[in-house]
C-alpha cells in the first residue's frame, strides 16, 4: 500500500518551503496539484527532478480520483500539493482526501503555510476563536451572508480576488454601517515582496477601499462585533 502526503507550499517566499516538504516532494512517485504548470515551475525553483504531474482541480472528473487511487494501491508515493499553501482548503484536494481514507490508504501531513492563518496571527485581532469562510458566494446567499455578519461575536477571515475586492469592501462597509468602530484588515500579497497589512475600522473602509493597490490575492479578516 502506498502513502497520501499531504505537503504544504509556499504562498509567496520560497524559502518557507518545509526541509520534511523537500524531502516528501523529492522521493514522490506522482505529484497531485491543481496547475501542473505551478507546480512544476515550483520543483524547478527547489532543484527537484521532474515528476509525473497529475492534474486535479475543479473540472477534474471522477476518473482522476480513480487513477490516483489505484497508483496508491499499487505501493506508489503521492504527493497532494496546491498551488500555494495547505492543500484541501478552498481547491478541490480534499476529494482526494476523503476518497483515500474511505479506501483505507495510509496518510501523512507534511505542515506549512497558509494564507488565511498568517493573516490572522498578523491581524492583531482576537483569534481564540474564528470562522473561516474560503470565498463568498458570489451571487445566492450573498446579500444574506453579509447581513449575518453583523451578530458574529468570532473573528472571521475569507480570500478575495482582485477583481472583486472592491465591490466586496463597499459591501462590507454598507451591511456594517451601523458598527463604524469595528475593526477589519485587509493583508494583500503575503510574504512577498510587496505584502501589505492594512488595518481599518468599517467606517473608513468605504474610502480607503478605492485606493486599494489592485494586485495580488487578497485575505480579509473582520473582528468581532463589539
Amino acid at each position: 500500500m502506498g502513502v497520501l502526503s499531504i505537503v504544504s507550499t509556499p504562498i509567496g517566499n520560497l524559502r518557507d518551503i518545509t526541509l520534511r516538504a523537500i524531502e516528501t516532494l523529492k522521493n514522490a512517485d506522482a505529484v497531485v496539484c491543481e496547475d501542473t504548470r505551478v507546480t512544476g515551475h515550483l520543483l524547478h525553483q527547489l532543484e527537484i527532478p521532474k515528476k509525473k504531474l497529475i492534474a486535479l482541480h475543479g473540472y477534474s472528473d471522477a476518473a482522476t480520483l480513480d487513477h490516483v487511487l489505484s497508483l496508491l494501491q499499487s505501493d506508489q508515493k503521492i504527493a497532494l500539493v496546491s498551488d500555494a499553501g495547505t492543500p484541501a482548503i478552498s481547491d478541490p484536494g480534499y476529494l482526494l482526501v476523503s476518497t483515500a481514507r474511505e479506501a483505507g490508504i495510509p496518510i501523512e501531513v507534511v505542515p506549512g503555510p497558509s494564507a488565511f492563518l498568517a493573516a490572522l496571527s498578523a491581524s492583531g485581532l482576537p483569534i481564540n476563536q474564528f470562522l473561516y469562510m474560503g470565498f463568498l458566494p458570489l451571487k445566492k446567499g450573498r446579500k444574506t451572508l453579509l447581513a449575518s455578519l453583523k451578530e458574529e461575536s468570532r473573528t472571521i477571515a475569507f480570500y478575495e480576488s482582485v477583481h472583486r475586492i472592491e465591490k466586496t469592501l463597499a459591501e462590507i462597509a454598507d451591511a456594517l454601517q451601523d458598527q463604524p468602530d469595528r475593526s477589519i484588515v485587509i493583508a494583500r500579497e503575503l510574504t512577498k515582496l510587496h505584502e501589505e497589512i492594512i488595518s481599518l475600522t468599517i467606517a473608513d473602509l468605504k474610502d480607503r477601499a478605492k485606493d486599494l493597490t489592485k494586485k495580488g490575492e487578497f485575505v480579509i479578516v473582520l473582528g468581532p462585533k463589539k
